[in-house]
């Protein structure tokens, strides 16, 4: 009984210890909270890239790791391409089309995709709506031709 009982102390304390604290050392609420309604997103032109718009949510995807929203024309294609950066995506409208090692898989709203190590892929926004993708990027985001990636490395 003793050792199931230190057992339960332990694993409460060691849970104890990964929770956030609740209340910071002033004594308020520790945390923050961004809420941002859809009408007050800022859109803008992704350079060298038509048909594509990006809105920054958090932190700089120009310089480093952050959270985006990608806007994609219906009928947009993005030729074989990689990212240095791994990222995590879910498509929040219309469907996306990823070619990846030869294979096209559609991916509808509310599919959730990841591209890590500099996966090549093709990626299309299939005709009929705009594609929305929401973007959790680990470091800057760029996307890297694969035809311009081959002539560097001549």
């Amino acid at each position: 009984m003793k050792t199931r009982i230190l057992a339960v102390s332990a694993l409460t304390l060691a849970l104890a210890a990964l929770a956030p604290p609740a209340l910071a050392k002033d004594g308020k609420k520790a945390g923050t909270a961004v809420l941002l309604p859809a009408g007050d997103i800022q859109w803008t032109d992704v350079p060298d890239v038509p048909g594509a718009q990006m809105a920054t949510l958090d932190g700089d995807p120009t310089k480093g790791a952050g959270h985006f929203l990608i806007k994609l024309k219906d009928g947009f294609v993005a030729p074989l391409h990689h990212h240095t950066s791994d990222h995590f995506a879910t498509v929040l409208s219309g469907t996306m089309s990823f070619t990846v090692d030869g294979k096209e898989t559609l991916l509808p709203a509310g599919s959730f995709f990841v591209f890590k190590g500099k996966k090549e892929h093709i990626t299309k926004c299939m005709p009929g709506a705009d594609c929305v993708l929401s973007v959790d990027v680990r470091g800057k985001w760029d996307v890297v031709p694969e035809k311009a990636e081959s002539a560097a490395k001549k």
